[in-house]
This record gives structure tokens, sequence and C-alpha cells, in this order.
């Protein structure tokens, strides 16, 4: 059975517009109002959802591989990259730090031409010891003869069974060439295609003995930075491929089997991008949400304790706060703990829940509520 790569007019892709051109649209006319929207955000919140949806999109991306990131090591890599307040709160772990440098190089600096130079930087960096796992690999370079034929592999029912095959290590100087010529000198090409195509292309083709996936998809996130024209990342494409991680894995293998018509893949990854921009929603009220919080509060004098815990319970804190989980949390007395949280209260950050007595515990303010304080506010 032929690899689409063996077929006789490889590289030369098809697909039909016409099956593709409403999901198109779609996914422009959702990336077109997302970019609008946080045109209308300052600088500030522009900032927190590119930091968390970078940090999404490292931690995912290394997911789809089966490599689990520390959400706070990758959010603090990143924030300390890029210069902002949250950045150093945990030590450099050189396994994160190489991931995120590969990630911000192509988001930021998605308008410099990508090279063999540039890729193979890329490389390294994901790979800092020269191995994957406990295994050594030939890193910063492509994989060479004596790796062929470099398989992806799984055991089914007891048997080994091929996903894919790559070409030949001989091949790839002359692959990697046209790959990397077509995604810089393509002019014509819608841009959000073009990521689609370059995933795919650079994937099968499959250049290094490891970190292809990883790679692939930070091709894919230079392209879309290409596209917004914005080093801002507002959506995850990583996140929502590794939502749908087996279909992703199932998609690329019916392709690489398949002819060079590849508008099922096209439609695949125009589907997972317009999730990733609807999902991208859902970020965006949140980051809104926490400028509200921190608009309401900075009206007042805060201690050091009362920031710490208005930034705990702003990101991903479960339940309700109480003295007990304050007093905890800040390293204060109970008295203390008391005491800020009535200024809270009374601040209109904090909103005490209906059971009283030693139950009492707080919740922050919504949305609507803190917009009434501020109509109030203007009334006055």
């Amino acid at each position: 059975m032929a690899w689409i790569y063996e077929q006789p007019e490889w590289p030369h892709f098809t697909w039909d517009i016409r099956q593709l051109v409403s999901l198109l649209s779609e996914v422009r006319h959702q990336q077109g109002k997302l970019l609008g929207q946080m045109q209308c955000l300052g600088f500030e919140a522009q900032q927190e959802t590119s930091l968390r949806v970078l940090t999404q999109d490292v931690v995912k991306s290394s997911a789809i591989e089966g490599e689990m990131l520390s959400l706070a090591a990758v959010r603090s890599s990143i924030a300390r990259r890029l210069g902002f307040e949250q950045g150093g709160l945990q030590n450099k772990q050189r396994h994160v730090e190489g991931i995120v440098e590969v990630m911000l190089d192509a988001t930021q600096n998605y308008q410099q031409a990508l090279n063999f130079e540039r890729l193979w930087r890329w490389h390294a960096a994901l790979f800092p010891t020269g191995f994957s796992g406990m295994q050594p690999i030939m890193v910063g370079l492509w994989r060479l003869p004596a790796s062929d034929p470099m398989q992806v592999i799984s055991k089914q029912r007891g048997r080994e069974y091929i996903h894919f095959q790559a070409p030949a290590a001989e091949r790839l100087n002359t692959e990697m060439s046209l790959f990397l010529n077509w995604l810089e000198s393509e002019q014509t090409l819608d841009p959000i295609l073009k990521a689609g195509i370059a995933h795919f292309w650079f994937i099968t083709i499959h250049p290094f003995e490891d970190g292809n996936g990883r790679l692939a998809r930070a091709i894919s996130d230079l392209c879309l930075a290409r596209a917004d024209q914005t080093p801002f990342r507002f959506y995850s494409l990583s996140t929502q491929i590794e939502l749908d991680k087996k279909n992703y894995y199932q998609q690329l293998e019916a392709q690489q089997r398949g002819q060079l018509d590849i508008t099922a893949w096209l439609e695949w990854f125009l589907t997972c991008l317009s999730n990733a921009l609807h999902h991208a929603q859902s970020i965006l009220q949140a980051v809104h949400y926490k400028s509200q919080i921190w608009s309401r509060a900075h009206q007042f004098t805060l201690n050091d304790r009362q920031r710490l815990i208005l930034n705990r319970m702003l990101e991903n804190f479960k339940g309700f706060m109480n003295t007990s989980k304050y007093a905890t949390l800040a390293k204060c007395s109970h008295d203390t703990a008391l005491r800020d949280i009535k200024a809270l209260v009374h601040y209109g950050v904090f909103v005490p829940n209906q059971a009283g007595g030693r139950s009492t515990s707080y919740r922050l303010a919504t949305e609507t509520e803190l917009t009434q304080l501020k109509q109030n506010a203007q009334n006055d």
C-alpha cells in the first residue's frame, strides 16, 4: 500500500474549496469578531488573555504527546519571558523552558522566515539533554538513514500495527526545502488553509527522530499568527486537538494512507479551529471579569494579603472563601483574616453567602453586582 508521499504528484495537494468555503467563512467571521473584541480591551487585558492562551497551548501540545507539564511552571516561564508581572513565580524547569521558547519564537516572531536553522534550533530546544525519555536522539538535525524506517507503531491484539512510515531520511533535505520554500513564498492561499496544509505536510515529512507533532503545531501557530497579524494569541488550537486527540490521529493516518486530495483533513482542521475560536470566548469572559474585579478593588487600598487572596480566587479556586482558608493561605491569624474579609465585603468585592455564624463563607461579586455598584456610584 502506497503512502501519500509515494503518489506521483506529491506534494501537489488538492482540495474541494466548494466543500470548505462555508466552514472557512465561519472561521474567518469568528476570527474577526474575536480580534475586534480584543482590540476593545485594554493592553493589560490583552496581555492576560495571551498569557492564558499561550500557557494552554504549551501544556496541551505536550499533553497530546503524553507529556504532562506543570501549568504554573509554564505560565511563569511565559510571563517571565514576556516581561509580565506574574513572572518568576516558579523555579525554571529545563523541559518546560524549551517548549516555551519554541512557542514564543513561533508566535512572537511570526514575521521571521522559517528555515532549516530555525527549525533545528526549535528541535534542540525541545530536547536540551539530547534524550527523548531514556533514549538518546539526534538533536537539532534531520534524522539519519540509520533511523530508517521511521515508523509510528502500536500493538493491537498482540501484533504490531504500523500507523505510518515516514519518507526515507535521504529525502529529507529535498522534502524540507520544498516545504519551506512553499511556506515562505505562497502568497495567494488563504492563510487559514495554509496553516492546515502546513501542519499536515510537515508532520507527514516527519523530519526529526522525535518532537514532530509539537513542531507541526508550532508551525500552525506561526501561520495563524501571520493570519491574525498580531503576536498576541487569543485562541489555542492545541487545546482543541488535545480534546479530540483520538480523532486527530485517525484523521492524520487516514489522510497519510490516502490520495493527494486533502479536503477531509482540511475540513477537520477548520472544524477544530472553529471550536478553538468558540472556546476563546470563555477565556475572554474570564479575563473581562478579572479586569472588573480589579477595577473595583483598585478603588481602595488593599494590603498584600488581600491582593494574594483575590489572585488565588481568580485563578481556578475551588469552593468559597472562609476565615480559616484565608488565614491559611495568607499566613495570618484568624482575627486578621476576619478583618481583611470584612473590608473586602465593605468594598463590594466579597459577598457573604446565605449561611451565617461559623459557617459563613464568601464569594467574589458577580459581574451584575459589580455593574450595579458602578451604577450606584455614578448616581450618587
